[in-house]
């Protein structure tokens, strides 16, 4: 069967007037159609001259139909496998950004696969009008391996952190039914990133984020993170609804809280009737080589917001709440269409059985810490590395000059990595399964790259 090769180079159809009467796309006979491969018989192909499509071709069709959103780094990939990535020209790369933490078994795991296509051939989408098997077997992994007693739903982190701001408001009131004006503040930190959707974005610290938006969701006051003093009188004045924090902000610069700031926040909060909300988006399931970040602590949340390697590469966020917080949740007061459906919950269900595994989390321990000091051994002696900082396989490199260079030499070596911070950070969040081998890959090519901040 022959293979049909689309245009990605040029327009659908030329640009027209905006106020014109004739439908500026293509119609035959008065209906409107559409260019796909089931009907190029009735339009002129879209193709190219080009034997096989291009990164060149996908990326100039990109700026004509995509919203210009993204800065995007010039690479198309077509396929991955393990913690491998192969763009469309055959060009082979390791990733060790995990498509931003959320790859966590990387690409092509062999249960994930299985689960995902075993409940495709089944049961796919619902809606939350009815129940189904895997939301109910996934929620109760969450809440029989965590603090929690109940699970709320989302489709992604940013979600996840709306839910837990809803959630913290309805509490309060509940809480106070006699108060018309119950605690409906928040608390978060420098730093912070808690996601773009108004609320969560309103919780985000970096005004360039915030301020083409304005004006976001009020009643929110920034504090330095790990301010035990600011914090701690800000939550007695008994307006503070929630105090949002990440126990290690990615984001942000992989800063890693102090057991003694996260332990004022608990206190504080108990004694104000104010709820601690952990936002582990990023650093939770596994990738600190503990289940939940907080772990390391021995500290807990009222709420916890995850997502992003949940179902390892599909869309699905989670809240995990106390009984306390759930009582005071009713039918109605937040919901979702396409959060939780069969399919993407048992996709989670096989990434949550293996990384909750202890063996695999003691992988994850041990393979931090070799490349923790594979890092400062390499790269520690360079004048542009301040710090090599994280925890498991979340790891941060500071440098006293943008990163940006060597994320470009190293892209040009075959070894994504990111930036965090104020773009003066190295992120290394790679696959859960990286071997011994990729990480030391991966420190030789940083080493190699690292000229290119001269």
């Amino acid at each position: 069967m022959a293979t049909t090769h689309f245009s990605l180079t040029k327009p659908f159809f030329p640009a027209t007037n905006l106020h014109r009467k004739t439908p500026p796309w293509p119609t035959i006979s008065g209906r409107r159609v559409c260019y796909t491969s089931n009907n190029l018989e009735t339009h002129q192909p879209l193709t190219t001259n080009h034997d096989v499509l291009t990164s060149k071709d996908v990326m100039e069709g990109d700026k004509k139909v995509i919203v210009g959103t993204y800065a995007r780094t010039p690479v198309v990939f077509s396929s991955g496998k393990g913690c491998k990535l192969f763009d469309v020209e055959g060009q082979e790369y390791l990733d060790l950004t995990s498509g931003i933490a959320v790859n966590a078994l990387g690409h092509g795991d062999p249960d994930w696969i299985q689960a995902v296509t075993q409940q495709a051939n089944t049961l796919t989408h619902v809606s939350n009008i009815f129940y189904t098997v895997p939301q109910v077997e996934l929620a109760k992994r969450l809440v029989s391996c965590s603090f929690a007693d109940r699970v709320f739903f989302s489709n992604s982190g940013t979600e996840a952190n709306e839910a837990a701001i809803k959630f913290a408001r309805k509490f309060q009131r509940f809480s106070h039914p006699d108060n018309t004006h119950p605690p409906s503040d928040f608390i978060s930190f420098s730093n912070s990133f808690h996601g773009r959707t108004m609320g969560a974005l309103a919780l985000t610290s970096k005004e360039h984020y915030r301020t083409p938006f304005q004006p976001v969701m009020p009643g929110v006051t920034f504090l330095e993170y790990g301010d035990i003093q600011a914090a701690t009188e800000l939550i007695q004045s008994g307006n503070i609804a929630a105090v949002f924090v990440e126990p290690i902000q990615g984001e942000g610069g992989i800063y890693s809280a102090t057991k003694d700031f996260l332990q004022s926040l608990r206190a504080a909060c108990d004694a104000a009737g104010s709820l601690l909300v952990f936002d582990e988006v990023q650093c939770g399931l596994g990738r600190t080589g503990y289940l939940w970040a907080h772990e390391d602590y021995n500290i807990f949340p009222d709420i916890m917001t995850l997502a992003k390697p949940l179902a390892g590469g599909l869309p699905i966020g989670a809240v995990l709440v106390t009984e306390k917080v759930a009582e005071a949740i009713s039918y109605g007061d937040h919901g979702s269409t396409f959060a939780g459906g069969p399919l993407v919950c048992n996709a989670a269900i096989a990434v949550l059985d293996k990384i909750s595994n202890p063996s695999f989390l003691a992988s994850v321990t041990s393979k931090g810490q070799y490349f923790m000091k594979l890092l400062s051994q390499k790269l520690g002696g360079n004048p542009h590395v301040k710090e090599v900082r994280g925890l498991g396989l979340i790891i941060g490199i500071e440098l006293d000059v943008p990163a940006a260079p060597l994320v470009d030499a190293c892209l040009h070596s075959g070894l994504l990595i990111l930036t965090a911070g104020k773009g003066n950070v190295v992120r290394l969040v790679p696959p859960l399964i990286i071997t011994e081998k990729e990480l030391e890959h991966a420190a030789d090519v940083l080493l190699k790259c690292l000229p290119a901040l001269d």
